[in-house]
């Protein structure tokens, strides 16, 4: 009985084999990388990953003290193909716009090389430059920071005027957190017209009055008289009179 004879494998075909495994051995450790981030992230900072790429992710920071407090700021974060590889710097790129010495004035990258020159898959991670990413928001001193030098100079000649300028960037990052950048995973929407009214209607009653049967009564109210929910304009002129479940709870 003969034995099959094995078919040689080309030296391309092997080649093309161990670049697969290795680069899936590099997507499961960014997918690890994610996973420690549920419980690890910066308070304030949120990170989604895109919907085409398992190595572009979406986020957002909230700034909650400080210069920048109350900002809102949108970024994105590429990883290369050969990331986890020595010196395979992630990037971040700010979608809003972020004055800050750390960051480039016109891409709006976050300067990481200059924080991490020398990039330790063993040493640094995600969660790395998330917390550095968060901690630009906060430190005081600048003076290492490269990425832009007019912001620099403007924090420590004359901080009075960088305070300003700060604080435009904080109230631009707020008129545009609807603006969501095309198959941005971290959307934000407007509440509809629906939940602004019921919202209203809830200040005006005592608060010991809500309960689930007044809110549910307010809702069927307003479902019924909010005009795109029944494609109708009301006729102007006519004062809208208080829900019944509202004067109940007045009562």
């Amino acid at each position: 009985m003969e034995t099959p004879k094995k078919t040689a494998q080309s030296p391309g075909s092997k080649a093309s084999s161990e670049e697969e495994r290795a680069k899936a051995l590099r997507d499961y450790k960014v997918t690890i990388e994610y996973k420690h981030l549920k419980q690890h992230a910066p308070g304030g900072v949120y990170l989604l990953p895109s919907w085409d790429s398992i190595r572009h992710f979406h986020g957002v920071i909230f700034v909650r003290r400080g210069l920048f407090t109350n900002g809102i700021f949108k970024f994105q974060i590429h990883l290369p193909d050969s990331y986890n590889d020595v010196n395979a710097h992630p990037k971040i790129v700010f979608s809003s716009h972020v004055y800050n010495p750390h960051v480039h004035p016109t891409t709006g990258e976050l300067d990481i090389v200059t924080a991490y020159p020398h990039w330790d898959p063993q040493h640094h991670f995600l969660v790395t430059v998330l917390t550095y990413l968060k901690k630009i928001f906060y430190v005081k001193d600048a003076s290492t920071a490269v990425a832009n030098p007019e912001a620099r100079e403007l924090s420590r000649t004359n901080p009075e005027e960088y305070r300003k300028k700060v604080e435009a960037c904080v109230r631009e990052s707020q008129k545009s957190v609807f603006v969501n950048d095309p198959g941005c995973t971290t959307k934000f929407t407007e509440d509809s017209l629906k939940y602004q009214k019921l919202r209203k209607e809830l200040r005006e009653i005592d608060v010991e009055q809500v309960t689930r049967k007044v809110i549910m009564g307010m809702i069927d109210e307003i479902e019924k008289s909010t005009p795109s929910s029944r494609n109708s304009t009301p006729r102007k002129g006519t004062p809208r009179k208080p829900s019944s479940s509202a004067r109940k709870a007045k009562k």
